[in-house]
């Protein structure tokens, strides 16, 4: 909802497609507030990504590959779920990849971002949820980041 006004857009661009293939899981243990948060944060840096590349396209290369993210969930073995956000955007530099979920890292502008997004994000996935979270992405082709988590919380001692 937070972020529909994003993928509507305005002007000549097209809106970005959000294409949901949810797969049936079993239920899940989590602390839901705080995977909500990570969710806006992929998601968020994915349209930032779009729409920055889309800037950069003419109307007929933008009709001939629009902007799209796909989630998409299944399980991940007997005991696991992932998550998986998927986008056709610019893609990530190797370099850029390796320092993602760094504190305080960005590349966007000054006063556009703080660099906590990630990181926070990538507390939430290992340390209150046990998961992984991780990123793969080619340039010119598109990111995916995937989260992974177990289905059922093991109490920390």
């Amino acid at each position: 909802m937070i972020l529909k006004s994003r993928l509507k857009r305005q002007g000549h661009y097209p809106p970005i497609a959000l294409i949901k293939e949810y797969a049936e899981l079993p239920p899940i243990e989590c602390y839901s507030g705080q995977l909500n948060q990570v969710i806006m944060n992929i998601l968020a840096n994915a349209l930032d990504a779009l729409e920055e590349r889309d800037e950069q396209q003419s109307a007929a290369e933008l009709k001939q590959n629009p902007s799209r993210i796909i989630i998409r969930t299944e399980k991940a073995g007997t005991d696991q779920v992932a998550i998986r956000f998927i986008d056709n955007g610019p893609g990530i530099p190797e370099m850029v990849q390796k320092r993602l979920f760094d504190p305080f890292f960005t590349t966007k502008a000054v006063g556009k971002g703080t660099g906590l997004g990630l990181s926070i994000s990538y507390q939430i996935v290992t340390e209150k949820h046990q998961g992984q979270i991780s990123c793969l992405s080619t340039l010119g082709e598109g990111t995916e980041f995937r989260i992974q988590i177990p289905l059922k919380q093991i109490p920390l001692s």
